[in-house]
């Protein structure tokens, strides 16, 4: 794998991106720490804006696990059945919501362990609860952090998991905190896949990428 690129130059591009976007958020919506667990869960070879189409009128009417068991499995399918894979998701969150409300008395756990012994919350969904919820600078790894990571050399990987401790062993400590939101985003809206968007790139000075659009 190649090098990832130097202090200063991780300084430099992730400045930029702070000052574009100095407070970052996650785009599923929701209104507590159940909802972002469940909108996660909800997420995996899905967009946002499809979980976000879905769960906008269930959201509405439901806050905690206990609803959502009253709700049952068939109440929650009808509600998701519009994302991939929305049988095993509802069956998923109706244990995951179970385990909540008999161990934890329905709220939603502050440790990864935890939450990845519950259905359905792989570590990725686990470290965007410790990130968003519980302030970790826990760094959840997708397909766009994955190519942004490895097209930047900001962290190169050749799996998730070494893209994470890449993240975690070369982004300077002040940008640990949002980093992976800033570079969820860049993924999603500038560095994507098929056609990067290199013109409008704000670190486009910085980067190694050697196929830049024109």
């Amino acid at each position: 794998m190649p090098a990832p690129l130097p202090y200063q130059t991780q300084v430099a591009i992730f400045s930029r991106l702070r000052d574009a976007n100095p407070a970052p958020v996650t785009e599923l919506q929701h209104q507590n720490p159940y909802q972002l667990l469940v909108a996660v869960a909800l997420s995996a070879q899905s967009t946002d804006a499809g979980v976000n189409r879905a769960t906008e009128d269930l959201f509405d009417r439901i806050h905690t696990p206990q609803q959502m068991l009253e709700l049952g499995q068939d109440g929650l399918t009808e509600a998701i059945k519009t994302i991939g894979l929305f049988r095993q998701k509802a069956q998923n969150v109706i244990r995951m919501s179970q385990i909540l409300v008999d161990d934890y008395g329905g709220q939603v756990p502050s440790s990864r362990a935890a939450l990845m012994s519950l259905p359905g919350v792989g570590r990725k969904t686990a470290n965007v609860i410790l990130n968003c919820v519980f302030g970790q600078p826990a760094q959840a790894v997708d397909t766009h952090i994955f190519r942004v990571c490895n097209r930047t050399r900001i962290a190169p990987g050749r799996d998730v998991d070494e893209v994470e401790r890449g993240i975690e062993d070369n982004i300077p400590a002040e940008f640990q905190q949002n980093a992976h939101h800033w570079l969820i985003l860049h993924g999603r809206y500038i560095c994507q896949a098929r056609r990067p968007r290199c013109p409008i790139c704000p670190i486009n000075d910085l980067c190694p990428y050697e196929e830049k659009t024109a």
